[in-house]
């Protein structure tokens, strides 16, 4: 997630009611960036030992899993005679895959604390290596369910009751006929595995530990190495020069990488087509967009209505530009806080409070096992030496979900923690819900729970301040997190569809194509040739440190999240138990259907670009109340 900072800045005036909670004078954020993982207080960390109380029991848990694992050849004599030995097979082969998960989350926990530490690397690599190998020898699975048919596994669900958990994974399989390969065929692919994940995770590697950081120094005179989390911090300056400094200094400091990671980045897409052809999908969209059934026309559709709709998002830049007092607006100046009067920093016990107050609508259960995720070691909260930057949320079966963040005291990270929070309910409710098998939630829903939590979040605020000054802050703030929801992502959604068509067409994502590419959305995103902002040459280089690309059509379903949360948090607030129960239904469905049809069940189609447009009305709607409020407090003429 995108962070910001703020100078602490406020007037004793306006603490009034229940502002005083959150907007203390004296708030002070510890900052343990240069801080050793270990020596961070325990309370800011989460609890690793809720999935195995130390390393002996990982090691004898792993030994375990292997030789589960290994008996995969006697399980897999005649596993389709019979519903009963269907049932023993698919139980064995859920109970592997759960305990292999959890070991390697412990893993990827520990090391995205501290990735300096090269044992964490080895645990994970060990356990990819399981992984792959595991995935091969049961590469047999799916051809074998294809051999068996639709009409003999119908004869199994209804001979065994209990194969009925396992209805929605048949299905998923039947309707790929056309898609898998025979078995042996399918140990190969399957075995790609071992080195798939590589560009993404040297280009990871460059950006957050390997890349020397840019030296800057500051108008005050402060001398600042740009690691990532500096990086986020400074670019929100409200020194207009230092802003400008930092961004620019930044990705000119990649640019040095460009041809390292334009190769990381090629190889990602090509590994993707790859795939798309080996599965016999016609383009690589297709492919990704398959396993949840989901048209292509949705992501299309998506680029279509925002390129149609920038105007809100120019108008809103042009307000940012006067409330900045900038006779021009630059890129440099996109993250920094439109409204100077009320710049101010969270302590993160106010962010907590913030957080559970604005979750009320959901009901007292809702928020009671929010209340846990704060007492329980669910979450990590500040940077440390070493720690992955970023923030996440991890749902772990039978355990609890893990949040992590990188909390800096900004609204935009306590807007985070709201976000990371509501996929950690999204996982709990499933996980309470759903098997195991079923529990997993597809990737087009996961960043709906997420911006449900920020739209309640600033609902609450709105509707509990009065003061103007402080309503332009809030308002400011949402839009700047919907601007790089909707907006942004889309851009980079669309500069991801053309990465891949460019490859399609038998080319290479060369660093002069990937930097003219990027620039040239960037400029018509942000209305360059229109004068609405001045999107400076470097910009050119800022795709080299976007992880997304590596994922394969993920950045699209933050839009099209956006999009529905809207729609199921102003059901929530305007239904009320009604809304409310459609809303846990959704969160409880897991991955027990396909994602079109869980949002049917919650009342919304997204099959149809109303709800995009709808979105982008109400944007435009609250950038007009911003006006009007700019304009009362004579800010703006």
């Amino acid at each position: 997630m995108m962070t910001r900072g703020w100078t602490l800045f406020f007037i004793a005036s306006i603490l009034i009611g229940w502002l005083g909670v959150y907007l203390s004078a004296d708030s002070k954020i510890p900052d343990y960036s240069e801080t050793p993982r270990e020596q961070v207080p325990d309370q800011y960390k989460w609890r690793v030992q809720d999935l195995y109380p130390d390393m002996g029991a990982w090691e004898k848990e792993k030994a375990a899993v292997t030789a589960l694992a290994a008996q995969v050849d006697e399980r897999a004599k005649d596993w389709t005679a019979g519903p009963d030995k269907m049932l023993a097979f698919m139980d064995w082969l859920n109970e592997v895959q759960l305990r292999g998960y959890r070991l390697m989350v412990f893993a990827q926990l520990q090391s995205d604390a501290n990735l300096a530490d090269p044992l964490f690397q080895k645990m994970k690599g060990e356990m990819q290596f399981l992984f792959v190998n595991f995935a091969a020898k049961v590469s047999f699975v799916n051809p074998d369910i294809l051999k068996l048919g639709r009409a003999k596994i119908d004869e199994y669900l209804a001979r065994e009751p209990k194969l009925d958990v396992y209805r929605f994974s048949f299905e998923k399989v039947l309707r790929n006929a056309d898609h898998i390969r025979p078995a042996e065929q399918e140990r190969l692919v399957s075995m790609t595995g071992l080195f798939s994940e590589a560009p993404e995770k040297a280009a990871t590697m460059l950006n957050d530990m390997d890349i020397p950081g840019a030296q800057v120094t500051l108008s005050d005179g402060t001398k600042v190495t740009l690691n990532t989390a500096n990086y986020m911090k400074y670019r929100a300056s409200a020194n207009v020069e230092d802003r400008r400094k930092v961004m620019e200094a930044y990705w000119l400091n990649q640019k040095q990488f460009a041809n390292t990671l334009s190769i990381l980045q090629d190889g990602a897409v090509k590994e993707h087509l790859y795939r798309a052809k080996v599965r016999n999908h016609p383009d690589t969209l297709t492919a990704a967009l398959f396993h949840n059934d989901i048209d292509p026309a949705v992501y299309r559709n998506l680029i279509k209505a925002v390129h149609e709709n920038l105007g809100p998002l120019h108008r809103f830049l042009t307000l940012r530009r006067k409330l900045l007092g900038l006779e021009q607006m630059k890129y440099g100046d996109v993250y920094a806080s439109a409204v100077k009067a009320v710049s101010r920093t969270y302590t993160y016990d106010e962010a907590r409070k913030l957080v559970q107050d604005s979750m009320a609508p959901m009901g007292p259960e809702y928020t009671a096992v929010l209340g846990r995720a704060f007492s329980d070691g669910w979450i990590d909260v500040y940077p440390n030496q070493g720690k992955e930057s970023g923030a996440y949320s991890n749902g772990i079966y039978g355990v609890h979900p893990y949040v992590k963040m990188n909390y800096d005291g900004s609204y935009s990270n306590v807007s985070t923690l709201a976000h990371e929070l509501g996929h950690a309910m999204h996982s709990y409710h499933s996980n309470q819900a759903q098997p195991f098998v079923n529990s997993h939630y597809p990737i087009f829903l996961a960043e709906i729970a997420s911006t449900f939590n920020e739209t309640l979040l600033m609902q609450h605020l709105l509707k509990a301040e009065q003061d103007d000054t402080l309503k332009l802050f809030l308002l400011d703030s949402y839009l700047e997190r919907v601007r790089q929801t909707l907006f942004r992502q889309t851009l980079f959604a669309e500069f991801e569809l053309d990465m891949h068509e460019h490859v399609e067409k038998g080319q290479t994502l060369t660093p002069d194509w990937l930097n003219a590419r990027y620039l040239a959305l960037t400029r018509q995103y942000y209305g360059h040739d229109r004068g609405v902002m001045d999107v400076e040459d470097y910009i050119q280089y800022e795709w080299s440190g976007i992880p997304h690309f590596y994922y394969n059509y993920y950045v699209f379903q933050y839009s099209t999240g956006i999009v529905a949360s809207s729609a199921l948090a102003d059901m929530v607030l305007r239904e009320g138990e009604p809304g409310r129960q459609k809303y846990l239904t959704f969160l409880k469905a897991g991955g027990s259907k396909f994602p079109m049809d869980i949002l049917k069940d919650a009342g919304l189609d997204m099959t149809t670009p109303r709800p995009v447009e709808a979105s982008l009305r109400q944007f435009e709607g609250l950038v007009a109340e911003m006006e009007t409020i700019a304009a009362r407090l004579k800010l703006v003429q």
